[in-house]
């Protein structure tokens, strides 16, 4: 895929300190974006969770690399994603139109025919009250009693408004996809979808050091049947994208950023079809700090961790039979843009088709000795 730095980066980037990571003939090497140059740092910080760790990321400089403008053009080199040694966790049901899509899909039990009547049918008696509750607090509390004494209730009604939220490991270290990558669905699933969101990547000490974007793709019809499916639903091979940079925190880039970003969504079908959709992080359930907070729990991290933060994305716009919604076609273009973070875009096809997953963490670390990087 080819891409101008307008289309790729953040509409600020000469403002912006840019980490990510590119594959060179010596190997993956994590870079610095500033001043207009792209910088091989990796005889300073060999890994991005390395670099993480640094104080001195606006001032540090490496290797120049080539320019910023030539960044998605021919010749560029290849955009890796912008994590390497991070454990990659997510969140589910974050937003309340996810919760009461979660629920659907456990009520049909994974059949995308029988979506659209049970979802009139929860929205009329769970709808506006789900959407105004401040999870765990007591007022949830009520609304939990309340619809189990209706029989609506559900274990995701419980992870969108009880105390504790749903996080869980998304993929291995190392087997994410970046910018411009193939992204993998299943080639037995027929009910799927995207899900456009953020991506805060955490430091050692459980410091959030910036944010980037990520694709957590789902696949629907997997978990409906049985939420115990959660891994095979989520965890595939190229199931993961991540970038195309993260961007750090900084004073022209807060958490603040992240709670009020609009996170664009647009997919491209080989047949001509289009869809677009939005996710606003303002209608989150829970703070971010919070879902940080909650992935930490009793856990460490020592090499990081990179956290979706969920969606308030759910396609129901049908695509080729009437009630039936959405679901990816192999060849699809996914775009997910926001203005201070630039835009990741992938092309869907089947996890079995997509390139293989074959450079791990002996791989990684072989490489980096026989550059000499691992002093």
């Amino acid at each position: 895929m080819k891409a101008s730095p307008a289309e790729l980066l953040p509409v600020d980037h000469a403002q912006a300190i840019l980490v990510g990571r590119v594959l060179l003939a010596a190997g993956p090497t994590p870079v610095l974006l500033r001043d207009g140059l792209v910088h091989d740092v990796s005889a300073t910080a060999p890994t991005v969770a390395d670099l993480l760790e640094r104080d001195d990321l606006a001032s540090l400089t490496g290797t120049p690399i080539c320019d910023v403008d030539a960044l998605g053009g021919e010749g560029a080199p290849r955009l890796l994603a912008p994590i390497d040694l991070q454990c990659v966790k997510a969140c589910g049901v974050t937003f309340a139109l996810s919760a009461i899509e979660r629920v659907i899909e456990e009520r049909a039990r994974g059949d995308a025919d029988k979506a659209a009547a049970i979802r009139g049918d929860l929205e009329a008696k769970v709808g506006s009250g789900i959407r105004s509750v401040v999870p765990g607090s007591d007022e949830a509390a009520s609304l939990k009693a309340a619809l189990i004494d209706a029989g609506m209730w559900s274990q995701y009604l419980e992870v969108a408004i009880g105390p504790d939220a749903e996080v869980f490991t998304k993929a291995p270290v190392l087997s994410s996809v970046g910018w411009g990558d193939d992204i993998g669905i299943r080639s037995d699933s027929d009910w799927n979808n995207p899900e456009p969101e953020i991506v805060l990547v955490v430091d050692r000490n459980g410091n959030v050091r910036g944010a980037t974007l990520g694709n957590d793709v789902n696949l629907r019809d997997f978990e409906g049947r049985s939420a115990l499916l959660l891994g095979k639903a989520k965890d595939n091979n190229a199931s993961t994208a991540i970038g195309p940079f993260i961007r750090l925190f900084d004073d022209h880039f807060t958490m603040d950023d992240v709670r009020a970003a609009v996170v664009d969504l647009e997919i491209t079908g080989p047949e001509g079809y289009t869809l677009r959709g939005t996710n606003k992080m303002s209608e989150i359930s829970r703070d971010p700090t919070d879902l940080v907070r909650q992935a930490l729990s009793e856990h460490q991290y020592p090499d990081g961790f990179a956290l979706f933060l969920g969606t308030l994305f759910a396609p129901v716009q049908d695509r080729d039979h009437v009630g039936r919604g959405f679901t990816h076609k192999t060849g699809d273009i996914v775009r997910i843009a926001t203005p201070k973070l630039g835009s990741l875009v992938n092309r869907v096809t089947t996890s079995k088709a997509a390139a293989p997953w074959e450079f791990g963490i002996r791989d990684l670390m072989r490489n980096l000795a026989a550059r000499g990087l691992l002093a």
